[in-house]
């Protein structure tokens, strides 16, 4: 029977990393800073790092990923050392990790690559209905191909724990293997998650609907994870939500209101951190809550100031902005925990690579009045020039010029007031049949 989608036991297990390079490609990371972050990843799910094995490779091998003597040197080490899990960098091919799993023959010992591990600990920081769901969708979609021993040693990660896919599992058909049964069930899984998160995504549509007829600009905070994102949105925001020093210590995305320095008010909205290699199956099921990014008027990108790749982690959140889509979107540069840098100053690289960018911390309150200006500047940018001549008895449109909109000039008269000024683009079609276009483009 096949087992619903499960998380590391939150039992300390000693764990062993693998990590490969492959010689001319290029890469943000070297070798051992991704397995520094993989180290951190392993510990957020509740493993000891007690070793790593790293090669150097033209081409990854098509039945193991690492070379054969380096396998022979993996299946040593981990009867050697007693590891009990072993967590590849890179994503294993289904055939990869069986054979890995053929060359241990150890069904006590875990194989599990970057990608399993990060769907894991996003299935123990998701908290609502959508979260948990898009989770769990991913978790499928990843494992239905890996139906062999690799389901049956993380039926016994989670304990037994019987789960039954969509319905249970039927009575087998003449000639049918278990194997077949389970992937047929998985699939019906899948089909039923994919349906309620279609209804997800739609209550999600409506509830931007209704955020658009507010008129607020809405601005994304995107970053790396573990960039202080959430420290960030507590500090602008009443939001008080979870900050930790921790990888993905929030999942589901918050939106909250903030007030802007002309006193103005803006929604922000935390989204999921990004992390490098993130996997394909989590991009495409949290596609609901990755929009909210394409939804934005600014995107606000934090990045850690004191992270020893810096540079790395800001151009990884670039290029998945850019593969979601969003690279038309202005974004606001903020680097983030500069309260532990030596004296408070951006490296020189980083102000080099971005000479706009604010400096902050977060967590002390540095240069957040500076940041909020700049943010605001970016949204009035964005808005767009109209001169209008609005009659007195059309009052609520002056208003909602005045709350929403930038007022340049207004200029009252005896049947109404011309206002030049600028609107957001949402509020331009309310204002149209009142629109005053002078010639010479001058203002009267």
């Amino acid at each position: 029977m096949p087992q619903e989608p499960i998380q590391l036991q939150p039992i300390i297990e000693r764990g062993l990393l693998v990590g490969v390079a492959f010689k001319g490609m290029p890469s943000l990371f070297s070798l051992e800073d991704s397995l520094d972050e993989l180290a951190r990843l392993a510990e957020t799910a509740g493993v000891t790092v007690v070793g790593r094995m790293t090669q150097t490779l033209d081409r990854p091998n098509p039945a193991t990923l690492i070379g054969k003597g380096k396998l022979e040197e993996l299946v040593h080490r981990v009867k050697e050392e007693d590891i009990q899990v072993v967590i590849f960098d890179e994503e294993l091919s289904p055939r990869q990790q069986r054979e890995i799993e053929k060359a241990i023959a150890d069904e006590n010992v875990k194989v599990l690559d970057r990608t399993a591990l990060i769907l894991d600990i996003f299935a123990q920081h998701a908290h609502t209905k959508e979260g948990a769901l898009q989770v769990e969708l991913a978790q499928y979609e990843y494992r239905l191909p890996r139906l062999t021993r690799a389901w049956t040693h993380l039926a016994r990660q989670a304990g037994g724990r019987a789960g039954g896919a969509a319905g249970g599992v039927g009575v087998r058909g003449p000639g049918e293997t278990q194997l077949e049964i389970d992937r047929r069930e998985i699939g019906r899984k899948i089909a039923q998650l994919k349906r309620e998160l279609a209804e997800v995504r739609a209550h999600r549509e409506r509830y931007r609907a209704r955020r658009r007829e507010s008129h607020l600009p809405l601005v994304a905070l995107v970053g790396y994870t573990n960039a202080g994102k959430s420290t960030l949105l507590n500090a602008l925001t009443p939001a008080r939500v979870l900050a930790e020093d921790k990888l993905f210590a929030t999942l589901d995305p918050t939106t909250r209101k903030m007030t802007l320095p002309s006193g103005r008010e803006a929604l922000i909205t935390d989204t999921v951190g990004f992390i490098q290699k993130l996997p394909t199956d989590l991009v495409v099921a949290f596609r609901a809550t990755l929009e909210e990014i394409l939804e934005a008027d600014l995107i606000l990108h934090v990045a850690d100031a004191s992270h020893p790749n810096a540079l790395g982690q800001a151009l990884t959140v670039e290029e998945v902005l850019d593969e979601l889509g969003a690279a038309h979107i202005p974004v606001v540069m903020a680097f983030n925990k500069i309260d532990l840098l030596p004296d408070g100053q951006l490296p020189a690289e980083l102000r080099e690579d971005y000479p706009d960018a604010s400096a902050i911390s977060a967590l002390k309150r540095v240069g957040l009045d500076a940041l909020l200006a700049r943010i605001e500047a970016e949204l009035i940018a964005r808005m767009l020039p109209i001169n209008v001549f609005i009659p007195y008895e059309q009052g609520e449109l002056v208003d909602m010029f005045h709350t929403y909109g930038v007022v340049e000039k207004a200029t009252h008269e005896a049947d109404g007031v011309r206002i030049r000024g600028r609107l957001p683009a949402t509020l331009i079609g309310r204002f149209e049949s009142y629109e005053h276009r002078v010639p010479g483009g001058q203002f009267m």
